[in-house]
């Protein structure tokens, strides 16, 4: 029997690596990839990436004229190299994150996102295969309805919790959304005191559910799980359109004979009654929705500040790496 990572595959759903590791993505061979800063400053922190810190830093001095600024410009490159460097292994895209500093800014997290588009096509990238990680607040969906209308620049709005953020995507026209579960069903374990078998799993339900509204409504952003804490929360969302997966979860995978049916169908939401939401240019009625799920706030909340803090940790690493040099 074949593995439970292929059956997967073969529900229809597109197998992404959550990894910024490239040995560990070009065993799963996955379509895709995803980054995030966190993933970053775990990798580099491995040796055999050197020369890739060492690179960027070296790009760094050349393109600062203070200490900031060249810190800056390094950590721009460096996720950049990485982004390249997978390019090199996937046959798809790869995600490449803004600054979670940005999250409540559309126009910084603009300019940033074109800048990282600018140096990816100086090392011969098409933005074709870049997609723009924004966080899933209204300024970072407005920010991906500008990037996608006005320069055709695909958009990944992560950090995402809710329904509400999920619509207001959706109508931004952004190429790809990342609901977390596991995070989604961290929160609730941990206030609600309660385990939750896979069928529960707060988490997988509110997947499905966007799944569900997109399909019913004919919204061409793809949904890709993401977050994910255990192999059940997985397999109960064969199916959707992506899952962007950690290493240990794929080598799970990889490892079982276990069967994974589809669970996601597209066809089958069409007959589902969902009520039909729009937040299009109604900022007010989306923060007032979106401050009625104290999960999805407390969540975004801390992922923006978490990712926030390992991009600074990472500048730290470089600075003193620019410093010594």
């Amino acid at each position: 029997m074949s593995s439970s990572l292929d059956q997967l595959k073969s529900t229809g759903t597109v197998v992404v690596c959550d990894s910024g590791d490239f040995a560990t993505i070009d065993k799963y061979k996955p379509q895709d990839a995803t980054t995030n800063p966190s993933l970053i400053l775990l990798a580099s922190k491995k040796p055999e990436y050197s020369k890739l810190i060492d690179n960027a830093c070296s790009y760094g001095k050349q393109h600062g004229k203070n200490i900031d600024e060249q810190v800056d410009a390094t950590l721009d490159n460096l996720l950049v190299q990485f982004g390249s460097e997978i390019l090199k292994i996937v046959p798809g895209k790869v995600s490449t994150e803004v600054d979670a500093r940005f999250s409540f800014d559309e126009k910084a997290s603009i300019e940033k996102a074109l800048h990282i588009i600018d140096l990816y096509k100086e090392m011969g990238i098409d933005k074709s295969r870049v997609l723009i990680k924004l966080a899933s607040t209204w300024e970072g969906i407005k920010a991906a309805h500008t990037l996608q209308s006005k320069h055709g620049i695909n958009c990944n709005l992560t950090l995402m919790f809710s329904l509400t953020q999920a619509v207001a995507a959706a109508e931004a026209g952004a190429f790809l959304i990342s609901p977390f579960v596991g995070r989604i069903l961290d929160w609730y374990k941990a206030n609600t005191k309660k385990d939750y078998a896979k069928e529960e799993d707060p988490g997988v339900k509110s997947v499905q559910s966007i799944f569900n509204y997109y399909k019913k409504f004919g919204y061409k952003t793809i949904v890709m799980g993401a977050s994910f804490r255990n192999v059940g929360e997985i397999t109960e969302l064969a199916g959707c359109d992506y899952l962007t997966i950690a290493p240990n979860l794929l080598e799970q995978l990889y490892n079982s004979t276990e069967e994974v049916p589809a669970k996601l169908k597209s066809e089958g939401a069409q007959s589902l009654d969902v009520e039909r939401k729009s937040y299009l240019n109604d900022e007010a009625l989306f923060r007032f929705d979106f401050n009625e799920d104290t999960m999805a706030v407390h969540k975004l909340s801390e992922g923006i500040s978490k990712f926030a803090a390992d991009a600074v940790t990472l500048k730290g690493i470089l600075r003193e790496k620019i410093e010594k040099a």
